[in-house]
């Protein structure tokens, strides 16, 4: 798929990964397209898969989570469908990946306290065991791929 996107492709990516609200007109501006033009290559992006959706980025401490935590778990079972309803159901888990090695799953988390991490971890561990690291800062918060080099 990566070979079928080419460097205005990249730009409209880079674009709308800062900021996804720009007005087509104004992402034309930037990478130097016509708005029509703009506006076609977006939605052959969203047509191709490419781009998923748009999400606001939230400020979690001042959303009421200021504790952030990386949870691995490793998972005993193959019995994976009871897991997956409580990651539907728990809006603290914020992401999961399915893994390979020791761990089957890590976990982002967010949580309003370290009693409530507690009790989520609480929760995880009837699954199988957690390592949990909480986090610090964020010396790179997510920022979306990049055009290959």
């Amino acid at each position: 798929m990566a070979e079928n996107l080419d460097a205005t492709d990249w730009a409209l990516l880079a674009e709308l990964q800062q900021d996804a609200r720009v007005s087509f007109t104004e992402l034309a501006r930037r990478v130097s397209l016509s708005a029509s033009a703009t506006t076609e290559r977006v939605r052959r992006l969203e047509a191709l898969g490419v781009i998923t959706g748009y999400q606001a980025a939230v400020d979690l401490e001042k959303a009421g989570y200021p504790v952030l935590a990386v949870v691995r778990l490793k998972y005993p079972g193959n019995r994976h469908r009871p897991l997956h309803r409580l990651l539907g159901e728990r809006a603290e888990i914020l992401e999961c990946l399915r893994t390979t090695g020791d761990d089957c799953y890590t976990l982002k988390v967010a949580a309003a306290s370290m009693a409530h991490l507690e009790q989520l971890v609480d929760e995880l561990n009837g699954f199988g065991s957690t390592t949990t690291s909480v986090v610090y800062s964020r010396p790179l918060p997510y920022r979306g791929p990049r055009r290959p080099a």
